[in-house]
C-alpha cells in the first residue's frame, strides 16, 4: 500500500468519525484542536526564547548557572515548558478523541507540577511564613485529592477486573 493510499484512508476514517459525531461534540473537538495549536506555539516560542537566551547569555558570559538566582529562573522556564507540556498533551487526547473530557486527575497533577515550580523559584528570604503555609495547605489538599481519586480508581478497576 503507498503512502497515498494510507494518508486517503485515514483522512476518510477521520470523516467517517466526524460525521458520527453530535454537532456540540464537532465544536468541542474544534475548540480542543484550536488550543492544542494554540498552546503549541506559545511553547515554540517560548522555547525559542528560552534557548536563545541561554546560548546568548553563555556565550558572552552573562549567565553562571551555579549562581541560586540564575538556576531558580532557569528552572523555572523549564518547568513552565514542562508544564505547557502536560497541559497541551491533556488537550490533544481529547482533540484526538482518546479521552471524552479533560481527566480531572491529569489537572490535579498539573496542579501540583505549577506549585512544584513556585516552590522551586520562590526566595526563601523574601517570602513571609504566611505564604509558606499557604502554599503547604494548598500542596497538601491538593495531594490528599489526587491520592482519594487514585484509591477510587484502583478500587472501580479492582471492581471491574473481578
Amino acid at each position: 500500500m503507498t503512502i497515498r493510499k494510507i494518508v486517503q484512508n485515514q483522512w476518510l476514517n477521520f470523516i467517517k468519525q466526524l460525521l458520527a459525531l453530535t454537532w456540540y461534540q464537532r465544536f468541542e473537538h474544534l475548540v480542543a484542536l484550536i488550543l492544542t495549536i494554540l498552546v503549541s506555539l506559545i511553547m515554540l516560542v517560548a522555547m525559542y526564547r528560552l534557548s536563545a537566551g541561554i546560548i546568548h547569555d553563555l556565550l558572552f558570559g552573562f549567565l553562571n548557572p551555579l549562581e541560586h538566582e540564575v538556576f531558580q529562573s532557569l528552572f523555572g522556564e523549564i518547568m513552565t515548558l514542562l508544564i505547557a507540556m502536560e497541559f497541551n498533551h491533556t488537550i490533544h487526547l481529547v482533540a484526538m478523541r482518546k479521552q471524552n473530557i479533560i481527566q480531572v486527575k491529569t489537572v490535579l497533577l498539573i496542579a501540583i507540577l505549577a506549585l512544584a515550580r513556585k516552590v522551586i523559584i520562590m526566595d526563601l528570604h523574601q517570602i513571609t511564613s504566611g505564604q509558606i503555609e499557604a502554599l503547604a495547605a494548598i500542596t497538601l489538599a491538593l495531594g490528599i485529592v489526587y491520592w482519594l481519586m487514585r484509591e477510587r480508581d484502583d478500587r472501580l478497576s479492582d471492581l471491574e477486573s473481578n
